[in-house]
């Protein structure tokens, strides 16, 4: 046996004398002094199947097993492994084994096992069917073991051999589970070459005991480990160091997925996040700067809209004439490619101006809220509206002919009041093109280039969560997300103005700097009120509509007669008894303000129905 030629044979009968004397006294003390993890509920186990007996000892019907487990190391690596079960009393129609093929190797790393070549006979040599069945890192074998005094299971493992500073190491867990209690679990593992150290480790899960028994044997080729009373959820780790050359083979690791491995910044994944970064989000600043880039007019063109809007009159009196004949609406649009509330604004101001629309501030009593009559014109003879203003003009007016301020987007007037003003911003955005401002509407460039945006950022997302899931290069992912923020962000750039809408706006701007500038208000006197009047829709434009409306009321107060002044003073806005050319510029500044905020609610009431429709 393993102890010839051993100075401890008398410790091997005094252990064999304590497992079987154990074995006789577990029925009797069994609530009182059992083992320390008995209790009256059986305990769990990591093994389908497994029979369940109070105190962990095997029932009475049960038989006694032992296993005989040898394990031979070649030099391959390959560990070859034989374990004899031998039943004393009546066998278990099924026992199951657990052969470890995954365990926690450190924080980031878990060793993998390959097992393979699972095969069984009976003590005579005959086959014996057995099912393998891979269970959360284990590979359970099921033997069928009826009518049977004993089976051989067979089997292969690689993965068990590490290199160490002294030599190789040989790392297994012999045992990783049963289906019944084991009265004595015997291993013996042999290599080419003798054993210098060994360790063991048995009992529950994470438990730090020693096994019962283990010995390298003086002189012996073999190390040797003995366990005794194993219950279903008991393991077995054994541990032996052989010297350099023993085996060849190398631990299988792989690395335990985490959140902090995923995102993982290495070399590698730092120059391809930073290569991606590159490539994408230079791509789109060359985007912008050659496909959104206007096609740019010359600095002197600003020059040309840089002076007074006039030109020649009837009876030599100047004509207002916008820079390229531009209405304030379409100014709005031209100079940040999107239709505002406020373009509508100075539009419906404009059309005030021009006789579309009279202005009639209403009388209002101490507490009560300004509100203001429009009443519908025909215009001025031999003049048209352009599309966007019939539309504008419906929308405020539906078929009255005259309508209150408060009462404007009100069902009572129109019904789709919010729809109609979609209309006059979708037309306003084809006068864009139709102009040949743009080549395509600024809205629509604006909502493909950020549709592809937060598709690319998507993408980039569904990418990481792959990149995580299955490698630890998830970091680079992120460079794709960052990009399609770049695009979702970048969208607004996109819309390019032709060299035509680039001219008109560079005149534009130059308009905008006269109109801003102290030399806009030196029109001659008599002219100022009319002339004054056409730069106001374009001062709300350009959000400098109380600093006009007090020089328009100014140069009404110096140019107009009394009988002019008297209760309006202005041809297109009235006030109620005793309001008076002084209180111009609070009364249009409250105007615009009410107006403005009338037509934004109307599109967010609109906004929120659709959504609550869906």
């Amino acid at each position: 046996m393993w102890w010839v030629g051993s100075w401890r044979p008398a410790v091997a009968v005094a252990t064999a004398l304590f497992v079987y004397s154990s074995l006789l006294l577990v029925p009797v003390v069994a609530g009182t002094q059992g083992r320390a993890h008995a209790a009256t509920a059986a305990p769990g186990t990591t093994v389908p199947g497994a029979r369940t007996a109070a105190a962990g000892a095997p029932a009475e019907a049960d038989p006694e097993i032992h296993n005989d487990i040898r394990l031979r190391l070649d030099e391959r690596g390959t560990l070859h492994g034989e374990e004899t079960l031998t039943f004393n009393g009546t066998a278990p129609e099924t026992f199951t084994r657990s052969l470890t093929e995954t365990m926690l190797y450190d924080t980031d790393h878990d060793r993998n096992f390959d097992v393979s070549a699972v095969a069984a006979t009976d003590l005579e040599g005959e086959p014996v069917e057995v099912r393998t069945e891979k269970v959360d890192g284990k590979l359970l074998a099921r033997i069928d073991t009826a009518g049977t005094g004993g089976v051989v299971l067979s089997y292969q493992v690689t993965g068990t051999v590490s290199e160490v500073a002294q030599g190789i190491q040989m790392e297994w867990r012999a045992v990783g589970g049963y289906s019944h209690h084991v009265t004595a679990t015997d291993v013996t593992v042999t290599a080419p070459l003798p054993p210098e150290a060994l360790s063991c480790l048995a009992g529950e899960r994470l438990s730090a005991i020693y096994c019962t028994a283990s010995d390298m044997g003086e002189g012996s080729d073999l190390a040797h480990f003995l366990q005794a009373d194993m219950d279903p959820q008991d393991r077995l780790d054994i541990v032996v160091n052989y010297p350099p050359g023993t085996a060849r083979g190398e631990p299988l690791l792989t690395r335990r997925w985490s959140l902090v491995s995923a995102f993982e910044v290495t070399p590698m994944t730092s120059s391809v996040f930073g290569l991606l970064l590159v490539v994408l989000v230079g791509g789109l600043v060359v985007l912008i700067r050659v496909r959104g880039r206007d096609e740019r007019a010359l600095r002197k063109e600003a020059a040309r809209g840089d002076q007074a809007p006039v030109g020649p009159g009837d009876q030599g009196r100047p004509r207002f004439e916008p820079p390229d004949g531009v209405h304030p609406g379409q100014i709005g649009t031209l100079v940040n490619e999107t239709v505002d509330i406020t373009d509508l604004t100075g539009a419906v101001v404009d059309l005030a101006v021009r006789g579309y629309i009279r202005l009639e501030e209403l009388p209002h009593e101490h507490f009560t809220s300004v509100d203001w009559r429009l009443v519908r014109l025909d215009g001025p003879p031999g003049e048209s509206l352009l599309p966007y203003e019939w539309l504008l003009m419906d929308a405020l007016f539906g078929e009255h002919a005259t309508v209150r301020l408060s009462r404007v987007g009100s069902r009572s007037t129109v019904d789709d009041f919010p729809a109609r003003i979609d209309r006059v911003r979708e037309e306003l955005y084809r006068d864009m093109v139709r102009l040949r401002w743009f080549a395509r509407p600024p809205h629509q460039v604006r909502g493909r280039w950020s549709t592809a945006g937060m598709v690319i950022t998507a993408s980039g997302v569904v990418l990481t969560g792959l990149l995580a899931a299955f490698t630890s290069a998830a970091f680079t992912g992120l460079a794709v997300v960052i990009a399609g923020a770049a695009v979702t962000a970048g969208a607004q750039y996109m819309p390019a103005k032709t060299k035509l809408g680039s001219s008109v706006f560079a005149h534009t701007m130059g308009f905008r700097d006269y109109l801003l500038s102290q030399r806009s208000a030196t029109a001659p006197a008599g002219q100022r009120v009319e002339l004054y009047s056409r730069y106001l829709p374009y001062a709300v434009i350009f959000d400098d509509v109380d600093r006009w409306a007090n020089i328009l009321a100014s140069a009404a107060l110096a140019d107009l007669s009394d009988e002019e002044l008297t209760g309006d003073g202005l041809a297109w806005y009235t006030g109620p008894r005793e309001w008076r050319i002084e209180d111009f510029a609070d009364s249009i500044s409250a105007f615009t303000v009410i107006l403005t905020g009338i037509i934004t609610n109307s599109r967010r009431l609109r906004l929120l129905n659709q959504r609550r429709l869906r």
